[in-house]
């Protein structure tokens, strides 16, 4: 498993940064440094860790793809965990990230280092509406093929305008990251993660996922960690029914709404950077 790393690299502070479903480590570079330019402002030392989660970016694709699931991303987030000899533990997670946030977050007599001091959970929660879920399966799997960065940050946005706005130039920033050379010499670019994701994905029925929402809410509500519920103000993945039921059950997570704004926020614009430094380093 790769991972990118900010900050100091003997810091047993850790905030560890997990990204979304077909996404990487590098989405965090923005709030990465903002972190760190805060801690130093304020005399503290902390690290920034940004993994690739299995199938993604820089980390090995999985031989078996049926391991694509929530399950093995813990342990993986344990193993890195245990690697990095963490002291303190803040997690913050998008969308996938933060579903692996919420396992490790509550797991009742997790080492030392896996007990998360303050949790930030970025639009995301133990209900994922349906449709939602049906629309990124239509996506998934498809990395595409394209002539250069810049098409391929057209046709991603055409799948992630709701990720709200951006300048085309924090649009490509974000993109880059995602993309590799097809392995035929041409120069095209694809999408850097396994198409095998979609394997798994697609075999989820209405039936199970409704029993996945149920020991997603008994996951949640053991949950003790101070906890920041971020969300989209227009996000068709969290409804706004179930993140104001995350406000009173569980770990009562602060909620905190930008509009403008889909699934799911992307930590590049300053309102929703200070909301995130505030709630980690003040």
């Amino acid at each position: 498993m790769a991972y990118w790393q900010w900050g100091h690299s003997d810091s047993a502070h850790v905030v560890l940064c997990v990204h979304g479903l077909t996404r990487q480590g590098r989405d965090f570079d923005v709030l990465a440094k903002a972190l760190c330019q805060r801690a130093t402002d304020s005399g503290q030392r902390i690290r920034v860790v940004c993994p690739d989660v299995a199938g993604r970016g820089k980390s090995d694709w999985l031989k078996d793809p049926t391991l694509y699931q929530i399950p093995t991303y813990a342990a993986d987030m344990l193993a890195l965990l245990a690697h990095l000899k963490v002291g303190t533990l803040d997690w913050l997670g998008t969308s996938m990230g933060g579903l692996i946030g919420m396992v490790v977050a509550a797991l009742p007599e997790a080492p030392a280092y896996a007990k998360v001091r303050r949790l930030v959970l970025n639009d995301v929660g133990p209900t994922l509406e349906w449709q939602a879920l049906l629309r990124i399966g239509q996506y998934l799997g498809k990395t595409g093929v394209f002539e250069s960065e810049q098409q391929a940050a057209d046709a991603l946005w055409l799948i992630a305008s709701s990720f709200g706005p951006h300048s085309p130039e924090q649009w490509l920033a974000l993109t880059r990251p995602l993309l590799k050379p097809l392995n035929d010499g041409s120069g095209r670019l694809t999408l850097h993660y396994d198409p095998a994701l979609a394997e798994p994905f697609k075999s989820i029925t209405a039936e199970a996922a409704a029993q996945g929402e149920d020991m997603m809410w008994q996951l949640y509500d053991q949950i003790t960690a101070q906890t920041l519920l971020v969300r989209g103000a227009e996000s068709d993945l969290l409804s706004s029914a179930t993140a104001l039921a995350m406000t009173k059950r569980g770990p009562h997570a602060r909620l905190v709404e930008f509009v403008g704004v889909g699934h799911a926020p992307t930590f590049v614009a300053d309102n929703q950077v200070q909301t995130v430094l505030s709630f980690l380093l003040d």
